[in-house]
């Protein structure tokens, strides 16, 4: 059986180990071999383990992926991969990141539908053929794995940065007919660290485990606040 070189990084360091390589093998299962066979002081965060959840991404060879997804036939170099925590994020220990500035930007950039219906009355009713609900739907499969976030040169750049995944869904609620908050949210994120700071490198579009594109969204949000400006609504 052949050997795969593993380089995790801890802390200020890398550790060394090597796995048998086997058929199929995930980047997930190289980490989840470590801890159970290797070292089981090696913290790392994962759920389903099918790419329904992506609590598993991880920065592998430099990249962020969901390492379920992530095969080492695909990344694997001279038999050997490194393997870190997302970046961009603060580290809570080994390949675990906290997460609650990320979603914390979430709010920060009105991403919570607010209706304006009561329980009494009947359900909002919005054609799936029109122009807005064809907007969204192009976005609202994000579920927050922070891959994009991670890719971000502009958050690494500007820590304040709402970044792609608040941003898209920001743009989701934007299409959302139903939404009464409109207004509110075109100024959360007109400012200084809203989608004007999108430099458009593309990367969180590159990225995304979902094959969505942030970099759509936050070019919508451009035009839209950009046309709340002219009216004086910002």
């Amino acid at each position: 059986m052949s050997v795969l070189r593993v380089s995790v990084r801890r802390g200020d360091a890398w550790q060394a180990f090597e796995v048998p390589r086997r058929e199929s093998q995930t980047v997930l299962d190289v980490v989840t071999h470590i801890q159970r066979h290797l070292d089981p002081t090696l913290a790392y965060r994962y759920a389903c383990r099918v790419g329904m959840c992506g609590s598993c991404a991880m920065t592998v060879n430099g990249v962020p992926r969901w390492t379920c997804r992530t095969h080492i036939d695909k990344v694997v170099r001279n038999d050997g991969i490194e393997i870190g925590p997302l970046r961009n994020l603060p580290v809570i220990r080994d390949l675990v990141t906290d997460m609650r500035e990320f979603f914390d930007k979430w709010a920060r950039a009105r991403g919570q539908f607010k209706g304006g219906r009561k329980r009494s009355e009947d359900f909002a009713h919005v054609s799936p053929q029109s122009a807005k609900r064809t907007l969204a739907d192009a976005a609202i499969e994000c579920i927050g794995c922070a891959v994009c976030y991670s890719a971000c040169d502009v958050v690494a750049w500007n820590p304040d940065y709402l970044g792609p995944a608040a941003l898209n869904r920001a743009w989701t609620l934007v299409n959302d007919e139903r939404d009464t908050q409109q207004a509110a949210r075109l100024r959360a994120v007109a400012g200084d660290a809203g989608c004007l700071s999108c430099h458009t490198h593309m990367s969180c579009t590159d990225r995304c485990p979902k094959a969505l594109s942030p970099t759509a969204g936050i070019s919508g949000l451009k035009r839209e606040t950009a046309k709340a400006a002219l009216r004086r609504d910002l």
